[in-house]
């Protein structure tokens, strides 16, 4: 240890240099009030395309955002060059308060989450009824993290003049989801389109679903100044050519609302679900959960909520589609 005579003074300190020079650090960020506020419109390897008023600007996180991601359909601030030109880079400095946000994982044995979209307000589940065949496990879980997310969830059921739709729609009969069901005619000729358009009107739909069943096709019909890619996928194996990579947010021609074309899944992971919040797309069911044993799974033989629908509170296929549901964080998608 350094010592120094009775009186020191500020030529006896010796200040040890850095490559960062000599400034004292702070934990005191700057607030950039004069941000611009702005939608992500999708991300590319770091790169994030924001819409700032009626132009595109291409941005990238600031290092103060530390760890924290921005995602499609995040409200963010940016700051730096807004003009939209070419080769100019804006730097993102806060991504707002969500109100929403959709996740999924791997599987269910990955803790990990990925956000798909944020401030979505409803998920159209995208399903072809033949070529590729219906999965109704994987609607089941689009379904349980729609409800965990507080999304409104939406059938959008493609292909019908391949097969029928009723043994399908049945099945989801008792959850009381909105349903479309098109054919192949229908979306070429562009009814498709606006049959599913009166459902997307001022809000922000997020679109999910296997590949092959059509879900980008759909889009190109809804903004087909924004035409995307499609290729072919085998129905049976799902190998090929995938026809979306990343997501896109996409305004509906008049701004009346915005369309988010995600990539086509194989699977849809609900490890991060926590089946307490599911309930609560089942408000006739949501009551009687008050007489519940702590960290109920609303399928053992203390839940309360048999006695409540056996007294006549809510329909036994209500409690029955609850139950299906919850099971899916259980049940792999091809059982």
């Amino acid at each position: 240890m350094r010592r120094y005579g009775k009186n020191p003074d500020e030529d006896d300190v010796r200040v040890r240099p850095n490559r960062k020079g000599n400034r004292p650090r702070t934990n005191i960020r700057p607030k950039h009030e004069d941000a611009a506020e702005g939608l992500v419109l999708t991300v590319d390897r770091g790169r994030l395309t924001c819409l700032i008023d009626s132009r595109t600007v291409t941005a990238m996180k600031a290092r103060e955002l530390g760890r924290k991601s921005a995602v499609v359909g995040d409200r963010v601030a940016v700051v730096g060059d807004l003009s939209g030109a070419k080769d100019t880079l804006a730097r993102i400095v806060r991504v707002e308060a969500r109100t929403s946000t959709l996740r999924r994982t791997a599987d269910d044995d990955d803790p990990f989450e990925r956000v798909v979209v944020a401030n979505a307000d409803q998920l159209a589940i995208v399903t072809a009824l033949a070529d590729p065949e219906p999965r109704p496990r994987l609607i089941d879980r689009c379904l349980v993290a729609a409800y965990d997310a507080g999304l409104d969830p939406l059938l959008v059921l493609t292909k019908s003049d391949l097969a029928s739709a009723d043994a399908l729609l049945e099945s989801y009969g008792t959850l009381g989801v909105p349903y479309i069901v098109t054919n192949r005619d229908e979306l070429a000729e562009g009814g498709a389109a606006e049959r599913v358009r009166e459902y997307l009107t001022d809000r922000m739909t997020a679109f999910v679903g296997h590949s092959g069943v059509g879900k980008t096709t759909l889009v190109n019909a809804l903004v087909p100044e924004r035409r995307r890619a499609t290729g072919h996928v085998n129905a049976v194996t799902g190998r090929g050519r995938h026809t979306t990579t990343s997501a896109l947010a996409l305004p509906l021609p008049g701004g009346s609302g915005w369309v988010i074309d995600t990539p086509g899944v194989r699977s849809f992971g609900l490890a991060h679900i926590d089946p307490s919040r599911v309930i609560h797309a089942f408000p006739d069911l949501g009551p009687g959960t008050d007489g519940c044993p702590r960290a109920c799974s609303h399928d053992e033989p203390d839940c309360a909520l048999d006695a409540w629908v056996a007294d006549g509170h809510a329909d036994p296929a209500r409690l029955y589609s609850l139950r299906r549901l919850l099971a899916t964080r259980e049940r792999r998608e091809g059982d």
